[in-house]
């Protein structure tokens, strides 16, 4: 982005703060992305003259988001000096709340993990209240380790697999979890603020979909294929993400991409929603655990962590366990079954294969790619690639983290403000 999108953005006649605060992001935004570089490099990729480039890495410099130091040059000259961001400086929150795990990661603006935690519980038999307990305790053990690492915390995102209203940020139905209207902001809020290990004011809380956010953690500006795409993010139900012109498509109230509720097989069974025949009901971990487990299989015990489960369900797979195999390529073909109803409409560069599909790829990509090539309409797919996540089941967490570090990133100045918070 060059400095002239900025001004057309905040318009021409708007307060020279918000232009300054937009220019400081651009070049935050620009280290993080690129790395290191002098001003004067700086000044020239985002459009900035040489003198407002200077004063504005001054300013982050002040806030302690970058460092200048002299390059290590070789033969005669002065050495250059390079703008480096200060990763470390501040970090965002993300946290997760899904049917069998709760997890929280703690992510700093250089993109580095400072704080992560995963636990194990079976959701559908707590009460809400229990589970944000739970979650709670995570979020304050990760904020007091970011305040250890002498990071800023910007934010906390929590994640949920449900539907959220972008109005009222109530979690208006999670339907695996049976929840039904739970303000999740204001009741992690209150507990963050009785944490005794919590110094200061509780950082700003939000909540969203959790199929949303990992597809904020999947986004690349460098992959144009990845401007245009759908998110498939596997859970013991499917949550998914539509990308449209390099930015997530909410929908009207913040609801679009509940995917995992396309009526697929009408004869088949029960959906936690309480229809019959979900896609979910044949591709979520819960289809695919019964598929290739018996009820008393250790694996389904509702103590263990995601992360255990697919090791075991990998290990399974590469000693070529006929069970293990045969439901694999049948979730692989009911996913790729309900990708080509959505390739056929939305056309997308890129279809991401996300959260616990991620992990066990390399056995159910064949079989979607296979689907596609047979059920979408325009010649070789539509010209649509399948792509496995390089974060997997965590990609909803850290997905949260990078949403919260979007207002620092907007507003460089803002870290003022949070300074007086929980550090």
């Amino acid at each position: 982005m060059r400095d002239a999108d900025i001004t057309v953005r905040v318009s021409a006649t708007a307060d020279p703060a918000a232009v300054r605060a937009a220019r400081l992001g651009l070049l935050l935004r620009s280290l993080r992305d690129g790395g290191p570089r002098s001003r004067g490099r700086l000044a020239e990729e985002t459009g900035l003259t040489r003198s407002v480039a200077t004063g504005l890495v001054d300013e982050l410099v002040e806030l302690g988001l970058v460092s200048c130091e002299d390059a290590d040059r070789r033969g005669a000259g002065r050495p250059g000096v390079q703008v480096r961001l200060v990763g470390r400086a501040v970090c965002g929150v993300g946290a997760e709340i899904n049917v069998d795990h709760l997890a929280v990661v703690a992510v700093d603006l250089a993109g580095s993990v400072i704080a992560e935690a995963r636990r194990g519980i079976d959701g559908r038999s707590l009460p809400a209240e229990e589970v944000l307990a739970e979650l709670a305790g995570l979020v304050a053990d990760a904020l007091a380790e970011a305040r250890g690492a002498g990071s800023t915390v910007a934010g906390i995102t929590v994640g949920v697999a449900g539907l959220v209203d972008a109005t009222t940020e109530l979690v208006t139905l999670a339907p695996n979890l049976g929840w039904r209207d739970i303000d999740v902001t204001a009741d992690v809020r209150r507990r963050l603020a009785d944490a005794p290990g919590v110094v200061g004011p509780v950082p700003p809380v939000r909540v969203a979909n959790e199929a949303t956010l990992a597809a904020t953690a999947e986004l690349d500006p460098a992959d144009a294929d990845r401007a245009d795409m759908v998110v498939l993010y596997g859970e013991v139900g499917l949550g998914g993400a539509i990308v449209s012109g390099g930015r997530v498509a909410p929908g009207r109230h913040g609801w679009a991409g509940e995917i995992g509720h396309l009526p697929l097989d009408p004869r088949g069974r029960r959906c936690g929603c309480g229809r019959t025949g979900c896609w979910e009901t044949v591709v979520g971990l819960r289809a695919l655990l019964e598929s290739a487990t018996d009820p008393d299989d250790p694996i389904r015990d509702p103590a263990l962590t995601l992360e255990e489960r697919l090791a075991t369900l990998v290990e399974r797979a590469r000693l070529a366990d006929g069970r293990t195999l045969a439901a694999l390529d049948e979730v692989g073909s009911w996913l790729g079954t309900g990708a080509a109803v959505l390739v056929n409409t939305l056309n997308p560069g890129t279809v991401v294969l996300s959260g616990y599909f991620a992990a066990l790829g390399e056995w159910l990509r064949p079989a979607v790619e296979s689907r596609l090539a047979a059920d979408v309409l325009a010649p070789r797919a539509g010209g649509t690639r399948v792509s496995v996540s390089a974060y997997g089941p965590t990609a909803a967490v850290r997905g949260g983290a990078l949403v919260s570090l979007e207002p620092v990133l907007s507003d460089p100045t803002a870290l003022a403000e949070l300074h007086g918070g929980t550090r």
